[in-house]
């Protein structure tokens, strides 16, 4: 096994003489603080290495390893000593009341949106993963799996499909089947040999299936959907990295009950809002019509002069945006406390201007 046939590149390359010399790997598995890291080989090492990490980068601060992530062994040992820049990273908030960081991959190149096409189907939660995916610098590729159940469920799946490619320019939108094989050879065109990919979604969305379709063997437990309401249990617990056939590689992300977005505070300093470049990425239908609001800081509900709201824009789709956008702002404030007060600022004009020109009643 060669370091390039598992992402590594003249990006990581470059940073192996910034610090000790050591042995490259890439981190396959983590649980409870063990890693499994892939190394090179040489026809007689086995290229697999149980590592743990040194005192000294568990107290540093440093980045911690994370699925993905490329990090340097100890010569002498199977210690990670450091971990490499990332390329991409993707992220959410902690699901908790701490405003904490949760890295769930590192170095992917094409996130999976999956999203299953009996109740699960909710193109709120998609245009949040959109979200997460263009913060995260990895592109996005939606798929819809149960699309067999589309007839039985009287969807029409062409129109599904269209109104998902809309929620962004160039979306790659792929309705497929893990059960009959559908459309799954579609999946690794997506890729170059030694990329990297991600599946993400709710439980119960066929995460597993699709893995286990595409490795032609059932390496991934894999449980039914419960009949009322077509949620899934956690069958898959913790992030893990599998070499797929034809020489590119996927990770099986456990499914997410909460989405709640992270944006890095250096990057989101620089915008508007937090996040706000990679919101409006994701939201880019929506960002082309303010370019035409009276008010260059519309906030789209109650200003006159409004494009967005004067706009066909579905009532939910700008909701779940505004919701996005505050979201962020709360993000901003609490990870970037210098920021805060430009920030109170820039509202309390806003809420200011709404309140001076009250929408007129159009009845």
């Amino acid at each position: 096994m060669l370091l390039q046939d598992i992402g590594w590149s003249s990006f990581f390359e470059s940073q192996l003489s910034a610090g000790p010399a050591g042995v490259p790997g890439r981190v396959a598995s983590a649980n409870h603080g063990r890693f499994l890291v892939w190394t090179e080989t040489d026809g007689e090492g086995t290229g697999e290495v149980d590592a743990s990490v040194t005192g000294t980068l568990r107290k540093s601060g440093a980045l911690w390893p994370a699925v993905g992530d490329w990090v340097v062994l100890r010569p002498d040992a199977p210690v990670i000593d450091r971990v490499l820049n990332r390329q991409t990273r993707l992220s959410r908030k902690q699901p908790e009341r701490e405003v904490r960081e949760q890295v769930l991959a590192a170095n992917i190149d094409v996130l999976f949106i999956v999203s299953g096409l009996d109740r699960d189907y909710n193109p709120r939660r998609i245009e949040r993963f959109l979200v997460m995916a263009n913060e995260s610098g990895a592109r996005p590729v939606v798929l819809l799996n149960k699309a067999d159940l589309a007839p039985k469920l009287d969807l029409d799946l062409d129109e599904i499909v269209a109104g998902v490619q809309q929620m962004s320019v160039n979306l790659t939108v792929l309705p497929i089947s893990a059960r009959s094989d559908d459309n799954l050879s579609a999946l690794p065109a997506q890729l170059a040999r030694g990329q990297t990919a991600a599946l993400i979604g709710s439980s119960g969305v066929g995460k597993s299936t699709i893995l286990n379709r595409l490795l032609g063997d059932e390496r991934q437990r894999t449980t039914e959907v419960r009949a009322s309401d077509s949620r899934g249990r956690h069958t898959t617990t913790t992030r893990q990295l599998f070499r797929m056939p034809g020489g590119w590689l996927l990770m099986d992300l456990p499914g997410l009950r909460e989405v709640q977005l992270w944006a890095n505070p250096d990057q989101a300093s620089t915008n508007t809002t937090a996040g706000g470049s990679n919101l409006e990425a994701s939201f880019d239908d929506i960002q082309a019509l303010a370019q035409n609001c009276r008010f260059r800081d519309c906030t789209h509900t109650a200003e006159p002069g409004c494009a967005v709201t004067s706009a066909a824009i579905d009532p939910a789709r700008l909701a779940n945006y505004q919701k996005m956008q505050k979201e962020l702002a709360h993000l901003e404030r609490k990870t970037n406390p210098r920021s805060a007060k430009e920030i109170r600022a820039k509202w309390n004009a806003i809420e200011k201007s709404v309140r001076s020109h009250p929408k007129r009643d159009q009845s």
